[in-house]
């Protein structure tokens, strides 16, 4: 079997730095002629970009938020950076990134994607979790004129609201075809404007009441882990089958790290074969080392990007033995029961551990 296609770093030039709001900006990169069909990709995916600080690789994941092109490659592609206290990357891209650097970016990864087909979408966001979903919403409308998209999204206060501007021409653009609701969790409540948390018991009321919730064909919740977990519950809680639910997590901070099994439960000494590109190779795996740390040391191709367990870069199908995963919010659960793992989170409960990269 042939090796499937897999990201790859390339040099791309700042086209425009955007000042978003005072902790946010959004970077547009130009594709060359040459890496335009690398670079093309599906509403909904993201980059990984990367660079070095003090001899260290820093790796950091963000989502791509321009409409995708019917029929052709993208000749440019924007994403947001939400500032993070202490964030090597996102303080790199506020402060010094400009327009003429180059800037090292992967090309596209992810499957919170949409397919644009007619029907009616919605999503519930919050924060920067607005940025996948502009490129879903705005290539849907644009493509499928039969198609239509709720957007409820969450905000601390409107002066910290990503894409304002951009949202507000979907609303002007299409306005019999996307509705939009807003909530600022830390303001009082304005002229258009709800304010308070948004939570499971919150959107159980809410979304009933803005769109028919059977009739929806996707729902595309982004955002923080309890957001997203909250209109999870919510929409499970209505009748909406799984199926019809793409999750995609921010910010993981408030979400529960499951209990690591004893530690007999280890093998005194294992190994990990690694197919990728085409290539397999064998190396022992140190105790306390995740599989993908294994691999690195040997392969430092390996894919992966935030080794949180939240992009899903480093997936990987498990041909052999068993494995130990401690967190988990990339991978949808038709995915881990047809034996896909991530790479950065697992850890071998058998002597002998194979994975396919390539698969």
């Amino acid at each position: 079997m042939a090796a499937a296609a897999r990201a790859r770093f390339h040099r791309l030039p700042v086209r425009a730095v955007d000042r978003l709001t005072d902790d946010a900006v959004a970077l547009t990169f130009a594709v060359p002629e040459e890496l335009r069909e690398a670079f093309r990709h599906a509403p909904g995916q993201h980059l990984a970009l990367r660079r070095s600080v003090d001899g260290t690789e820093v790796r950091r994941t963000y989502s791509i938020c321009s409409a995708v092109p019917a029929g052709e490659p993208p000749r440019e592609l924007r994403v947001g950076v939400r500032l993070v206290d202490g964030g090597a990357f996102s303080t790199y891209a506020h402060k010094e990134i400009a327009v003429g650097d180059e800037v090292e970016v992967m090309t596209p990864a992810g499957r919170f994607t949409l397919d644009p087909a007619p029907g009616h979408y919605a999503a519930v966001v919050g924060g920067s979790g607005i940025t996948p979903v502009l490129s879903i919403a705005s290539t849907l409308l644009a493509r499928e004129p039969g198609a239509r998209f709720c957007l409820v999204r969450s905000d601390r206060t409107t002066a910290s609201t990503m894409f304002l501007e951009e949202v507000a021409d979907l609303k002007d653009r299409y306005p019999d075809r996307f509705q939009l609701v807003t909530v600022v969790s830390r303001e009082e409540q304005q002229a258009g404007l709800a304010s308070g948390r948004l939570d499971k018991e919150r959107l159980a009321a809410l979304l009933p009441a803005l769109l028919p919730v059977g009739e929806v064909a996707g729902w595309f919740l982004c955002g923080p882990f309890g957001l997203v977990q909250g209109a999870e519950r919510a929409l499970r809680g209505l009748g909406v089958r799984r199926e019809r639910v793409h999750e995609e997590i921010f910010h993981v901070d408030d979400g529960p790290v499951p209990a690591r099994p004893a530690p007999a439960a280890a093998p005194a000494h294992s190994t990990v074969t690694a197919q990728l590109d085409g290539r397999a190779g064998t190396w022992p795996v140190q105790d306390g080392e995740s599989l993908l740390e294994a691999v690195l040391r040997n392969r430092s191709d390996a894919p992966y990007a935030c080794k949180g367990g939240v992009c899903g870069t480093c997936r990987a199908f498990l041909v052999q033995g068993s494995v130990r995963m401690d967190r988990n919010f990339a991978l949808e659960p038709e995915e881990t029961e047809a034996g896909y793992v991530l790479a950065c989170q697992s850890h071998p409960t058998t002597e002998k551990v194979e994975l396919d990269f390539d698969r």
